[in-house]
């Protein structure tokens, strides 16, 4: 089973207007409300590659219910664990510019903590349990990095989508897949890139680092997928980016769910790919028709001297 984590769910509730006017009273053309979380993001493509999943986090009051409502009307499996104060809401402005005003996030007691731990007490060996997002202001920075003990000593595997010092805490307890981007690679290890020779060595250093994977996107400079073994290169896939929000999540999904079937890094990593791409060319999380139509579009090179 894959368990995806989802701390801070919220509603992210859309709204478009032509024009925003500060002072003033604004009527809206368009809004939307949705169930949003990087964990949530991974739960769907999971989803759409029929790979069977459960999303796990912390959710409260009537925002909290809404979210699990629109989430099981979307097919997902959804264990999340209850709370006396409400899921936040963000607000996403589309107008000239895009704005966004998200909420931080509610409290979180001990016992509901407690509660959440709960959730993983059975896992075992063939699991995989990732971990996406912000932490609410009432949880420790640690609370990730506990998680991972727990993983660890069920013999379970683990993906955190995390830079900088917290991803540093994690690599040494080996996580499945981390992927950065070249510009977040440059920034942990705190230099510049001038060639893609230089992307690939900074990638080998985080693979000898503890990651069992490192899958590197570079936008529209494709990607990269860094194995003990091996160095696989694809380039970006032709098409009109639409919503680069959940791209990166989706690459996750893909290559989580195709590794968990086939244990199979280089499908894994088109699959990734393929996933990551189609969200960008929609409007929201990708369809599975989606992922289907960019697949044939990925090609994978092995540049391994």
């Amino acid at each position: 089973m894959i368990y995806t984590i989802t701390v801070n769910p919220a509603i992210d509730y859309v709204v478009q207007l032509p024009a925003m006017q500060l002072g003033s009273v604004n009527r809206l053309a368009h809004t939307a409300k949705l169930p949003g979380g990087k964990g949530i993001n991974v739960s769907q493509i999971l989803n759409d590659l029929e790979q069977p999943n459960v999303a796990l986090g912390f959710v409260g009051g009537f925002t909290g219910a809404f979210v699990t409502d629109a989430l099981k009307a979307k097919g997902l499996t959804c264990q999340f664990t209850k709370i006396a104060d409400d899921t936040r809401i963000n607000v996403k402005i589309h107008a000239e510019q895009e704005t966004e005003l998200n909420g931080a996030g509610p409290d979180i007691t001990s016992a509901e903590v407690d509660a959440f731990y709960q959730e993983l007490a059975h896992l075992t060996p063939d699991d995989v349990v990732v971990m996406s997002g912000s932490l609410t202001p009432s949880l420790p920075d640690s609370f990730y990095y506990d998680i991972i003990q727990k993983v660890k000593a069920a013999g379970a595997n683990f993906v955190i989508d995390t830079t900088g010092e917290a991803l540093k805490k994690t690599l040494p307890s080996q996580p499945l897949v981390v992927k950065p981007n070249n510009h977040e690679l440059a920034a942990y290890y705190d230099t510049t890139f001038n060639s893609q020779a230089d992307i690939i060595a900074a990638g080998q250093r985080m693979l000898g680092e503890g990651a069992q994977h490192v899958l590197i996107s570079m936008a529209g400079d494709g990607g990269l997928l860094i194995t003990p073994d091996h160095v696989y290169f694809s380039p970006a896939p032709k098409g009109h980016v639409i919503n680069s929000v959940g791209a990166g999540d989706s690459m996750i999904g893909g290559f989580v769910g195709t590794f968990a079937k086939t244990h199979d890094a280089i499908e894994s990593f088109r699959y990734g790919l393929a996933c990551g791409s189609a969200t960008a060319f929609s409007e929201d999380i990708a369809t599975r028709a989606k992922i289907d139509e960019i697949l044939p579009l990925i090609k994978i090179e092995d540049l391994t001297n």
